[in-house]
Order: C-alpha cells, then sequence, then structure tokens
C-alpha cells in the first residue's frame, strides 16, 4: 500500500467528506431514515460528528450551523421540501436498529 503523508490523508479524507455531502445533497429523495435503516447513519449524524470534531478543535459551531453545512441550507428548509412521511415498516425497523447512544 502506498504510504501517504498526514497532510495526504488528511486531504484525501476532506475530499472525500465533501464529496459525500455533495452526494447526498443532490439526492434529497433518498430519506434519512432510509439511510439509517440501511447503513446506520444519515445527514444528521454527519452534522453531529461535524460538531463533534469542531468542538474537539475548540471551534464554536452550533448544531444548526454543522446541519446547514451538510444540508446545504437551514435545517428546517430542508425539511420543508424534502422529508416524507415514513410509512410504519421504514418506522419500526428504524427503531429496532436506532443507534443507543
Amino acid at each position: 500500500m502506498t504510504k501517504l503523508s498526514q497532510q495526504q490523508q488528511l486531504e484525501f479524507e476532506a475530499a472525500a467528506f465533501r464529496r459525500l455531502v455533495a452526494h447526498l445533497r443532490d439526492r434529497p429523495d433518498v430519506q434519512n431514515i432510509d439511510l439509517m435503516n440501511l447503513a446506520g447513519f444519515c445527514r444528521n449524524c454527519l452534522s453531529n460528528w461535524y460538531l463533534d470534531a469542531a468542538k474537539e478543535a475548540g471551534t464554536a459551531l452550533t448544531r444548526d450551523e454543522t446541519r446547514e453545512i451538510v444540508y446545504g441550507m437551514p435545517y428546517d428548509e430542508w425539511k420543508a421540501q424534502h422529508q416524507q412521511e415514513a410509512d410504519d415498516k421504514k418506522k419500526a425497523a428504524f427503531e429496532q436498529n436506532r443507534p443507543k447512544e
């Protein structure tokens, strides 16, 4: 395996994150509950991880700010435009597999 410098690793990880966020922005039809049920994470998880990283670095960001970074718009606006009501089957699957925090 090619040995990467720490800077290269940081740059490549950042690029992969930006590409993932862009992909999710381009696919608002993919609902968060679907992501959670299939992959165990969603857009909100990404924004929470971003917030955790900012806090660890001593940067004061809010949950609303990190959600806007991930969603590309205020969270309430995204929900109003794109969020659909989940059916009972999806809700039951989510409850069964929901992350234990």
